[in-house]
């Protein structure tokens, strides 16, 4: 006589009765039988009477790849033993991403500086991240992160971003304009032109940080509508010149519903390469008594450093590193207060709250 138990993976009930299966537990084996690079591209993933029936957001890319990562799925699920046949249904939804703007409502603040380092940051951390230079018409970002001399390339009539050698992929108006050549385009053309850098192929980009141009006008308003950030980064100097125009763009934000994750104090002290001694030379700490009043959080405070400016016109951030972030090493001490705001930007992602 047979005991139930040998009748299949699913018969553990009295008389033969098939065990309802774990939906939970389905979609996890189903994930882990895929390649690691498709996972995130699943949305839902079941097994029913031995046919495994996935679905997977596929908006971003053309008809080559989506028979491809079609083809993928299927054969990955072939090899699951009580799989007979698969389906796979094909979104077009956009996936959903991640937006980060950094802004600071005044030019010369040091943001762009700060927007390559947290992005490299937050790559090393594991992060899939792409910087888009929301500054049409005074691109920094391909000198900033050493690829200034890389066109991007087109798929599908979308650009698709250069990979720079830092771990993050980057789109800019820099990249395509040739260098020197002064862009004369009306608000409008710029901020359609922001729209087509987000709505670009970035693939299995989780997380895009949008260095946007100083000011509250055209390319702001035209991202608040098409492109809405999931939070904001303001950044300003100590002086009280640069915190009124920090509040205004603070006031954008607050007006588009969307989170200040916190602020930015740029260019706090400096010291003397000679004596050693510490200087403010835009004041000092004005930054973090403003986050307090506002009752915005404050994310740190990053030095005025002759060797942050020398890295950036070099384009090697100091958070690529390969050592930065390393306790002790001092070589990485203009690194370190990149690598802390980065560490709270990624539990900010991570959990909603710093």
């Amino acid at each position: 006589m047979s005991n139930s138990s040998d009748n299949g993976p699913n018969s553990g009930a009295p008389g033969g009765r098939e065990t309802p299966r774990d939906p939970a537990t389905e979609e996890a084996r189903i994930r882990d039988a895929l390649p690691v690079e498709i996972r995130g591209r699943i949305r839902s993933a079941r097994i029913v009477d031995n046919r495994a029936v996935v679905v997977a957001e596929a908006g971003d890319l053309g008809a080559k790849a989506r028979e491809e990562l079609e083809g993928l799925i299927t054969s990955a699920l072939a090899d699951l033993p009580d799989v007979a046949e698969s389906r796979v249904a094909l979104i077009a939804d956009r996936r959903r991403r991640m937006i980060i703007a950094v802004g600071s409502g005044k030019g010369g603040v040091g943001k762009s500086t700060l927007t390559a380092n947290l992005a490299v940051a937050l790559a090393k951390k594991g992060r899939k991240v792409g910087v888009i230079d929301g500054d049409i018409y005074g691109p920094s970002q391909p000198r900033l992160l050493g690829a200034e001399n890389t066109k991007p390339m087109t798929q599908d009539d979308k650009l698709v971003p250069v990979d720079t050698r830092h771990g993050v992929g980057l789109l800019s108006m820099g990249q395509i304009v040739p260098q020197g050549k002064a862009l004369a385009w009306r608000g409008p053309m710029a901020g359609k032109a922001l729209g087509q850098l987000v709505d670009a192929a970035w693939g299995d980009t989780e997380l895009l940080m949008i260095d946007l141009p100083p000011g509250t006008g055209d390319v702001q308003l035209s991202m608040m509508s098409d492109s809405k950030p999931d939070g904001a980064i303001l950044v300003s100097t100590p002086q009280d010149l640069a915190l009124l125009d920090a509040a205004r763009a603070g006031q954008l934000f607050d007006e588009g519903d969307v989170p200040i994750i916190g602020l930015v104090e740029n260019m706090a002290g400096y010291e003397c390469p000679h004596c050693g001694e510490l200087s403010d030379p835009f004041g000092q700490g004005g930054v973090e008594k403003f986050a307090e009043a506002l009752e915005i959080p404050f994310l740190g405070r990053v030095p005025l450093t002759l060797e942050t400016r020398k890295s950036g016109d070099a384009g090697t951030p100091p958070a690529a590193a390969p050592s930065a972030g390393t306790s002790g090493d001092d070589g990485n001490d203009i690194a370190a207060p990149f690598i802390a705001i980065a560490d709270r930007i990624d539990r900010w992602l991570t959990t909603g709250s710093l």
